[in-house]
């Protein structure tokens, strides 16, 4: 149903082949920001996902893994070298048709609640740098998150900014 928040797992990737086709396609659309996916690399993702989350069949996507995944992004690998405890936003995506229905804002709100129910005390993310992304700078901004670091990547063809969000008492619903 369109606007509903859905649990992806692998199992529905293995089962309906349009929806993972839909997922890959929504990803790969926004590879510059996210990085390519192929779908044996979006069934692990999946199954290693703290929260895996979509909106509809295509409109939106989330993934986040929690600081026990088996993940080798670098971006994931510097927050596990510095915080015992963490749930990572790897990817958010929503489809250029559905912006502006605040699927991303929702997407996030869940995940803080998620997150503390499981115990984490924060939310991070990275956002690129260069190539610049100013309007995931703001929406971050918004959400609550700050500047913990920041790293050039993929030999130095790549920068970005690592940005923390606390989650503790009043802050995991507030934005």
């Amino acid at each position: 149903m369109s606007g509903d928040l859905v649990q992806l797992t692998v199992a529905e990737l293995l089962e309906s082949t349009a929806s993972s086709e839909a997922l890959l396609a929504l990803n790969n659309t926004h590879a510059v920001e996210l990085s390519w996916l192929e779908p044996d690399r979006l069934r692990h993702l999946v199954a290693e996902a703290f929260l895996a989350k979509r909106i509809g069949a295509d409109e939106a996507l989330l993934l986040a893994f929690d600081q026990d995944a088996d993940y080798d992004s670098p971006n994931f690998l510097w927050f596990r070298s510095r915080y015992p405890r963490f749930v990572y936003v790897d990817r958010i995506v929503v489809a250029a048709a559905a912006r502006g229905r605040g699927h991303a804002r929702r997407l996030y709100l869940d995940l803080f609640k998620q997150a503390a129910r499981a115990g984490h005390d924060r939310v991070v993310c990275e956002v690129n740098s260069d190539p610049p992304n100013p309007g995931s700078d703001a929406f971050h901004a918004n959400l609550g998150f700050v500047e913990v670091g920041a790293a050039a990547i993929h030999g130095g063809s790549k920068t970005v900014r690592y940005l923390s969000r606390p989650l503790t008492g009043e802050s995991v619903g507030a934005v």
